[in-house]
């Protein structure tokens, strides 16, 4: 059965009509952030008033499936040693000394309150972000933990009240609540459905990834995150072999690409094989690495006639540059998703 792009339905009400809680609940990712930081601002205005925040621990460790996040954001910034741990339980050495963060933003996952309980026991200093009448918050109970209170169920907006306190005992950069939230609402605007095609970034995105198989890459680490989650998001939507990397991992993949043949007849019925689309996101990072790795792939992709789309984004924060980022990406995810039909 033959997949086919209609871009059409970009524009068409009715069928944006059957995705609209989808988008709805991308338009909604602001007001999550702004939720989860007044939901835990108690929690961290106590925690800092008891004096915690002048004891800096001998280590920081990220536990649980969502700690990836916390490391592209904290391991460059973070004053003590900092480790992911995304795997269950916790390092062997981890103790009284170390400070244990984690997300649990459904805070139903049997690994995560393993791995709380395993630190309680510890006696480590602990401090998860889930919802309070959870599996994880259950297990989150002792003198050395603090909860703080989540409700929506989003990693991102649960991320952020976590770098929140973070920032506040200066163990990592401030992550402003309000200038993320901005700058999700700025996308959401520009990438609503009410908006044609025209001037609106995510359905010109989608129609560019119509019939093709992205390779998205981010140079900074917080874009190199971005990018394996929207190549998740698009395998999901598109049910295509989107792949993300660093850049000596996608560049075989670009030299590989066949020359396009202008003399392809495209009414056959056996379709073409999909090329290659190369999608950087743009953080604005200054890193020389980055502009070099960037300028390679830019130029190995036009060797081989393969199609470059930039996303790029004007926050002025780190992780507000990376929430909009992936926001926009989700958002052209979306509309590929309702733009593709079978015959």
């Amino acid at each position: 059965m033959a997949t086919w792009f209609d871009e059409a339905r970009l524009d068409d009400a009715g069928v944006l009509e059957t995705v609209d809680l989808r988008l709805r609940t991308l338009a909604e990712s602001g007001a999550r952030v702004r939720r989860e930081a007044h939901e835990a601002a108690a929690a961290t205005a106590e925690l800092i008033a008891q004096g915690r925040d002048g004891e800096r621990p001998r280590a920081v460790i990220a536990a649980g499936p969502d700690s990836r996040l916390l490391r592209a954001v904290l391991e460059p910034w973070c004053p003590v040693p900092f480790v992911a741990w995304p795997n269950p339980g916790l390092p062997g050495w981890a103790g009284s000394l170390d400070l244990v963060v984690m997300l649990a933003p459904e805070g139903n996952d049997h690994g995560s309150a393993s791995a709380v309980a395993e630190a309680v026991r510890r006696g480590c200093q602990v401090v998860v972000a889930c919802p309070e009448r959870s599996l994880v918050g259950e297990h989150a109970a002792g003198r050395h933990v603090t909860v703080l209170p989540t409700a929506t169920g989003d990693q991102l907006a649960t991320a952020v009240v976590m770098l929140d306190y973070l920032a506040h005992v200066h163990l990592g950069p401030r992550a402003d609540a309000e200038s993320v939230a901005e700058s999700l609402d700025e996308v959401a605007t520009d990438c609503s459905p009410h908006r044609d095609l025209a001037v609106n970034p995510a359905k010109m995105l989608a129609i560019a990834m119509a019939d093709t198989n992205p390779l998205v890459w981010g140079g900074s680490v917080l874009a190199a995150r971005a990018a394996r989650r929207l190549a998740e998001s698009l395998r999901r939507t598109s049910g295509r072999s989107a792949i993300a990397g660093d850049a000596e991992h996608l560049l075989p993949v670009i030299e590989a690409t066949k020359p396009h043949d202008v003399f392809a007849d495209p009414f056959a019925e056996e379709p073409a094989d999909l090329r290659p689309l190369l999608l950087i996101l743009d953080d604005r990072s200054d890193d020389p690495v980055v502009r070099e790795q960037t300028g390679e792939l830019r130029a190995a992709a036009a060797r081989h006639g393969v199609r470059v789309e930039t996303l790029d984004t004007d926050a002025d924060a780190e992780v507000a540059r990376y929430a909009s980022l992936l926001l926009a990406g989700t958002y052209a995810a979306e509309y590929l998703r309702v733009g593709l039909v079978e015959d």
